[in-house]
């Protein structure tokens, strides 16, 4: 079929689902030949919506190809269009269509959490859903940003950060409260009334109000010298002090806000930068750079739009968000938000005063970090190029993968891929293989061999016509002649012996820099040892080093912690500990009879007679 007659086909898929499309709010998806979203849209009317999309001359080239790729449509429709904006933003977090202005953000948020279910409540860094009986305070940027936080809340509350456990066990205080930084309630150092008001200080300071935290400070410490409780009152002046620092230490600080998020956008050569600066409490929670995929001729206001709907979407939002541009459907972004928020968010593009100094202070952090950005892409693409002419490829590789492999002996085996391309390493793209076998203890030559029979094979299967983007133009495995060889016979019976392959062997005494090349029809060959080229091929073989490195340590220690007692039905954490405890390990309650079992604290006779039956599984019991 001609182009003409794939653009037409995918809009007689379009005309045929507007003959039953509603005219309510909702969102659409268009789905390609294998049911993968194309794109993702809300419209406050769906059928005049999508109209739009039979309308071929109107349309630019890429939404052209769009619809040409078209292959089915769903709609799902909602009550207000507020609402098909939120669903828009899940579904293209969730889905990430490939014509759809994308967020390119994969990571949990950290928080402050203070307890509420412990007399002496504890405050620590968390992670993931709020579930347990708590409050919370943030998001915060990055774990360097809340770390830096829980020191200073250390400082100057004295509040502990020992799981209850420790705390539960304690007989003497731990190196915390020597240097300051906790006031001991595990064994006894300070009354439960007195930590309260710790507890409720800390409360303040993080809920904005630090003010009167510290007015309340500097009249303790005059009380405590007026009663010549010197010690007290040096004590309640460290606190102060750390309370100070904490104010004083922002970048951005700025006396009017209290609960905000600072949105700046830069563009540059047709790609965008957005950083965004947490203000919680009046405080500077850190701030984080984005670099949303999208079309290079996407406005600023599109982008800024596409990208708050997408990062809000598993977090709440602030009261105020302020703007270095005012997004599109502005009113309705600001409506969607305020459903989801429960309460009022305004979004404010400020023109002058100190809210404009802040977003302008937040969109010079954009623009460097774009040109950052840019300047490492230029760099990286120039290595790139380098490398398609040292190994005679075609044309610059986009995605260059590198394999290693890791074990101890043949045990806790694994396979992984690493994957690089113009912006550096692609670490969501990165694949663990634990190795299933049969396979010879130490034989690496087999195990990359079923790395890459299940590596390729399945995208064989999924992906015949290379469409996807995640075909490799380069693949580099750590090894030998031997190794290319093995790996070549693997790729010749998989059918794809049209992908260059690169061996990388060690040198002499394993000395980085005097490495050797193996590449098919040439002889080996070695690089200057100071060529920029050498440098990035040894940092692709490294990274795949250390990740095979840290997924075979990972997997050796998660089956040290655990033990043949996980899989006896009916045997939970307190049944295994008290089996633990009682018998010294799991081979001595394998060993122990079943009158020995039934004298275990919390193990009656079923449960008895169900771990002795799983270790014994041919002997029959008493009344069977």
């Amino acid at each position: 079929m001609s182009e003409d007659s794939f653009t037409q086909a995918g809009v007689g898929v379009i005309e045929t689902a507007l003959q039953t499309m509603p005219g309510n709010p909702g969102v659409y998806r268009m789905l390609n030949a294998k049911g993968e979203a194309l794109y993702v849209g809300k419209a406050r009317n769906l059928k005049k919506r999508v109209t739009n999309y039979t309308q071929m001359a109107r349309l630019p080239e890429r939404l052209r190809r769009m619809v040409a790729d078209t292959v089915a449509m769903e709609i799902v429709t909602t009550h207000t269009e507020a609402e098909a904006l939120l669903l828009e933003a899940n579904l293209i977090k969730r889905l990430k269509p490939r014509y759809n202005i994308l967020l390119r953000d994969d990571k949990s948020y950290p928080w402050l959490m203070l307890t509420e279910d412990h007399p002496y409540p504890q405050i620590a860094k968390h992670r993931g859903a709020h579930v347990k009986k708590a409050s919370y305070w943030g998001p915060f940027a990055s774990a360097w940003s809340v770390n830096l936080a829980l020191q200073a809340l250390q400082r100057v509350f004295l509040l502990r950060t020992c799981a209850d456990s420790v705390f539960a066990n304690r007989t003497r205080p731990c190196l915390l409260y020597q240097i300051k930084r906790c006031s001991a309630p595990c064994v006894g150092r300070i009354s439960e009334e007195e930590y309260g008001k710790l507890v409720e200080q800390a409360k303040a300071f993080l809920s904005g109000k630090s003010g009167a935290v510290q007015k309340d400070l500097a009249v303790a410490m005059q009380e405590a010298a007026e009663h010549l409780e010197f010690e007290r009152a040096a004590a309640i002046r460290d606190r102060i002090r750390g309370l100070t620092h904490i104010q004083g230490n922002d970048v951005i600080n700025p006396a009017s806000l209290t609960d905000a998020d600072v949105i700046a956008l830069h563009q540059e050569a047709g790609q965008s930068c957005i950083q965004v600066f947490f203000i919680r409490g009046g405080r500077n929670n850190g701030n984080r750079s984005f670099f949303p995929a999208h079309a290079k001729g996407d406005e600023e206001g599109a982008v800024l739009a596409a990208f708050i709907a997408q990062f809000y979407d598993d977090k709440p939002p602030p009261p105020l968000l302020l703007l270095s541009h005012a997004p599109d459907e502005r009113e309705l972004l600001a409506e969607a938000l305020s459903l989801k928020a429960g309460r009022k968010v305004t979004l404010f593009v400020p023109q002058r005063g100190e809210k404009h100094d802040v977003v302008l202070h937040a969109r010079t952090n954009a623009r460097e970090a774009l040109e950052r950005k840019l300047a490492e892409t230029a760099g990286q693409g120039k290595l790139l190029a380098a490398v398609a002419e040292l190994f005679g490829l075609p044309e610059t590789p986009r995605r260059i993968e590198t394999y290693d492999n890791s074990h101890i002996m043949g045990t806790n085996a694994y396979g992984v891929m690493v994957v690089a391309g113009p912006e550096g390493f692609d670490k969501s793209a990165y694949r663990k293989f634990a190795i299933k076998g049969p396979i010879t203890p130490g034989d690496d030559f087999a195990m990359m061999r079923e790395v890459l029979t299940r590596r390729f094979g399945r995208s064989l299967a999924e992906d015949p016509d290379r469409q996807s983007g995640s075909w490799p133009d380069l693949v580099l495995i750590d090894g030998g002649a031997g190794q290319l060889s093995a790996v070549s016979a693997v790729m010749a019976e998989l059918g794809v012996a049209d992908i260059p392959l690169v061996a990388i062997a060690k040198g002499p005494d394993r000395d980085a820099g005097r490495e050797w090349f193996h590449m098919a029809g040439r002889d080996a060959f070695q690089l200057p040892p100071r060529d920029p080229v050498l440098y990035f091929l040894q940092r692709l073989r490294d990274e795949a080093h250390r990740f095979a490195i840290t997924t075979h340590r990972n997997a050796r220690s998660k089956k040290i912690t655990t033990s043949e007692l996980d899989d006896i039905p009916g045997i939970g954490a307190a049944r295994k500990k008290a089996l633990l405890l009682h018998f010294g390990s799991a081979r001595g309650v394998k060993g122990a009879g079943l009158r020995d079992l039934e004298a275990v604290d919390g193990i009656n006779h079923a449960t008895a007679r169900a771990v002795y039956a799983f270790f014994h599984p041919g002997v029959r019991l008493e009344g069977e």
